[in-house]
């Protein structure tokens, strides 16, 4: 754990300010979901919370299943990071964190289809070897909770199938009932 110096008071009603340069270099925004630990030497540690993060082992095998049996890329992102991939190097794109275009097709909160001659966009910050095809925001209880995307090759230009856009739109509202459940 490191110490950042910054030392902040309780108020009355028990609330604590977590400085704006925490939260943004932890990308910690408003209404974003906070996990609080504590030990037994006195320390209270908040961590972010996902959502998404709870299902990954599910996730993974979602993932898995679109690519065995429709041979299709895919990656299933909390609002971060990549929480699982398959069809992809799982080195390259797993807890990766989330390029700023993919955010926006988050927040967004629609169906992003990617079309011939458009700017292709990545789904991870490191920009990755793959661009997104299609992808669909996971909304939970009328939150957007992460995504799930459809990826192809760098070097291939085409745009997605409907039946591929159908996958991804299927994935993600899935996985958003099963967040409520």
């Amino acid at each position: 754990m490191k110490a950042t110096g910054i030392v902040r008071r309780i108020d009355d009603l028990g609330r604590v300010v977590i400085p704006k340069e925490i939260r943004r270099t932890m990308r910690i925004r408003e209404g974003d979901p906070l996990e609080i630990f504590t030990d037994r030497d006195g320390e209270v540690i908040f961590k972010k919370y996902s959502p998404i993060g709870e299902l990954t082992a599910f996730a993974a095998q979602y993932a898995e299943t679109l690519h065995k049996t429709c041979d299709l890329s895919v990656v299933i992102c909390d609002r971060d990071s990549v929480v699982a991939c398959a069809g992809v190097s799982k080195k390259e794109y797993s807890d990766k964190s989330l390029s700023a275009e993919l955010e926006g097709v988050c927040e967004a909160r629609g169906m992003y289809v990617y079309r011939q001659g458009e700017q292709k966009i990545n789904a991870i910050a490191d920009g990755g070897s793959h661009y997104v095809s299609c992808a669909m925001p996971i909304i939970s209880e009328g939150d957007v909770v992460g995504c799930v995307a459809a990826l192809t090759p760098n070097d291939v230009d085409s745009y997605p199938e409907a039946v591929e856009t159908k996958l991804v739109q299927t994935a993600a509202s899935f996985l958003g009932r099963q967040l409520e459940s």
